[in-house]
C-alpha cells in the first residue's frame, strides 16, 4: 500500500472516455508502444511523421471509453485498483502543484484535465490509440491515460509494476503540465532527438518533476485533512518508480525492440539518466534542481547525490 487509506477521492476531478475535437499541436510523454514505433522509422530512415500519424489522424471509427471509476472512493480503493490509483495520485499531484509552484516558482498552478480512456480517442491534438500510451496534450492542457498501459510496461518492458512505478508515470505526464505552466514545453519541438536534444531535456525534467512531486507527496496534509496523500515512502517504493523510469527509457526500448542503441534517435534519454533525474527531484523537492536545459552533463545532474 501506498496511499493512506481514510482519504476520500473527488470522483469530479477525473473524466473517461470522450474527448475535446481535433485539433493542432504535439502530444508529449508518448508511451513505449509509441516509441518503439519511432524508434523503428528513424532506424529504418523513414518519415516519423507518417507514424505519428497513425496515432493521432488514425481512420478508426472505434471510440473507446473507460468505465467511470464509481467505485473510487477512498485511499484504501486507491491501493486496489489502478484506476482509483490514477485519480488519487492526480489529487496528490494537484495538491503538492497547488502549493509548491507559486511557492518556488512564482507562477500560479492551474489544474490539467485528466481522462481515462481506451482504444482510440480524440483530443486536442488530434485522435491518438492507445498505442502510444500516456500523454500530455498542450492544446487542450489534458493528461490522457490508458490503465492497460501499466500491465504492458511490467510485462514486456521489466517494470516491477508496484504502485510507485504507476504514480510515477502520472506525475511524468503532470511534469509536462507544469513545463507549459513555465513555458518550457516548447523546448522539446525546437530540436526533437539527439542525446542532447530539447525533446530529451524536456522528458528528463519531467521526470524530475515526478521526483519534486514525491518528495512532498508523503509529507504535504491532504487538503482538509492532517495526513499526506502517500504512507511514507520506503526504498522498495523508490526501487518501484526507478524501475519504470529505466523500462521507459531509449536505450532500453531500443534494444527490447531488437535494435541497437542509437542515441542520435533518442527523444526521452537513456534509463540510467531518467532514474537519476528523477532521483534528483526526490531527493530535494525543488524546482530549481529539475533544470536539465542548463546541464552541461544529462548523465549526471548537479544536484544529485549518490
Amino acid at each position: 500500500m501506498t496511499f493512506n487509506e481514510g482519504l476520500q477521492i473527488d470522483q469530479d476531478r477525473v473524466s473517461s472516455g470522450g474527448g475535446p475535437g481535433m485539433g493542432g499541436g504535439i502530444a508529449l510523454g508518448g508511451g513505449a508502444l509509441g516509441i518503439i514505433a519511432l524508434i523503428a522509422t528513424l532506424l529504418l530512415g523513414g518519415d516519423p511523421g507518417s507514424i505519428l500519424g497513425q496515432f493521432t489522424g488514425a481512420d478508426s471509427q472505434q471510440q473507446g471509453t473507460a468505465q467511470t471509476p464509481d467505485h473510487c472512493k477512498t485511499g484504501a480503493d486507491a491501493n486496489k485498483y489502478v484506476d482509483c490509483r490514477v485519480v488519487l495520485t492526480v489529487q496528490s499531484l494537484d495538491a503538492v502543484w497547488g502549493t509548491e509552484l507559486p511557492k518556488q516558482t512564482r507562477t500560479a498552478y492551474v489544474e490539467p484535465k485528466v481522462r481515462l480512456f481506451s482504444g482510440v480517442i480524440n483530443t486536442g491534438c488530434g485522435r491518438a490509440s492507445s498505442a502510444v500510451g500516456p500523454f500530455y496534450c498542450p492544446a487542450d492542457q489534458t493528461a490522457y491515460f490508458d490503465v492497460s498501459f501499466f500491465q504492458e510496461l511490467k510485462d514486456r518492458f521489466g517494470s516491477t509494476g508496484g504502485p510507485l512505478a504507476q504514480e510515477y508515470v502520472v506525475a511524468h505526464e503532470f511534469g509536462h503540465h507544469i513545463q507549459n505552466l513555465l513555458g518550457d514545453l516548447n523546448r522539446a519541438q525546437r530540436d526533437p532527438q539527439g542525446p542532447e536534444s530539447g525533446a530529451v531535456r524536456t522528458e528528463l525534467q519531467a521526470d524530475c518533476y515526478a521526483g519534486v512531486w514525491a518528495y512532498w507527496a508523503d509529507k504535504l496534509p491532504a487538503p482538509g485533512s492532517n495526513t499526506p496523500f502517500l504512507e511514507k515512502l520506503t526504498r522498495d517504493n523508490i526501487r518501484d518508480a526507478l524501475s519504470a523510469a529505466s523500462a521507459v527509457g531509449d536505450d532500453h526500448i531500443q534494444k527490447s525492440s531488437g535494435a541497437r542503441v542509437n542515441p542520435e534517435a533518442w527523444t526521452h534519454g537513456s534509463s540510467e539518466q531518467r532514474q537519476k533525474w528523477f532521483l534528483a527531484g526526490y531527493q530535494t523537492g525543488q524546482v530549481s534542481s529539475c533544470d536539465t536545459y542548463s546541464a552541461r552533463d544529462l548523465d549526471n545532474p548537479p544536484t544529485l547525490k549518490l
